[in-house]
């Protein structure tokens, strides 16, 4: 039996995306016209929080574009890098001032030694939200993100995500929207493997969004 302190692997997906599959005749048949979702890993550590933290409530190519600026800036991007910059700085850069504050409180976390995200990396997901949310500007999203992404926990579901509720929504064919708490409790009939849920979820909605750019074009 999977337990949530193991990580996703290319082999268990496959587990997980059949358990779903047979579970969910929508999720069945996302699989059948798109395929498998990739598994979308990020490297654990201080720049793929950071990143997260860009991505709150804006476009993933937004926060992409200010991150690669980042990247490009500061060499190595290590909180002791980040911490150097100012608020000028940041700012040409692309970060809003409550991002800035954010990420500077991140960093800040990890220099001062708060913060220790390779020893977080083992431990139970309540102690890692907890440790997570110590910080300024990292609410429960963000730690999702980093637990499915970064440490690819199986059984994680970012229940704020808005294009998730948006995948569920047209896949069901629903009128209204769910709500967090509606798409928490939904999520609740795909233990254990609700990350593998949200990526059923995001490949379809990548997918809908792209069919409908190529055959709408500006």
């Amino acid at each position: 039996m999977l337990t949530n302190l193991e990580s996703l692997t290319e082999e268990n997906l496959k587990l997980g995306l059949m358990e779903l599959a047979d579970r969910d005749r929508d999720f069945a048949r996302i699989l059948d016209i798109f395929g498998h979702p990739p598994i979308w890993s990020r490297e654990a550590g201080f720049p793929t929080l950071l990143n997260i933290i860009l991505e709150q409530q804006v476009s993933l190519a937004s926060a992409r574009a200010v991150f690669n600026r980042l990247c490009g800036t500061i060499v190595p991007l290590t909180p002791e890098n980040f911490l150097t910059l100012n608020d000028v700085q940041l700012k040409e850069i692309g970060l809003s001032r409550q991002k800035t504050v954010y990420s500077r409180a991140l960093a800040s976390a990890i220099t001062t030694g708060q913060l220790e995200l390779t020893q977080l990396e083992t431990l139970d997901e309540a102690i890692i939200r907890t440790e997570l949310k110590r910080i300024k500007g990292i609410g429960d999203w963000t730690v999702d993100i980093y637990l499915l992404m970064a440490l690819k926990r199986p059984d994680v579901f970012p229940k704020g995500d808005l294009a998730l509720a948006i995948a569920l929504q047209k896949i069901k064919g629903w009128t209204v929207r769910p709500t967090p708490d509606e798409l928490e409790a939904i999520a609740e009939t795909w233990r254990p493997w609700r990350a593998v849920a949200a990526r059923i979820l995001w490949h379809y909605y990548l997918e809908h969004r792209k069919n409908i750019i190529h055959s709408n074009p500006i």
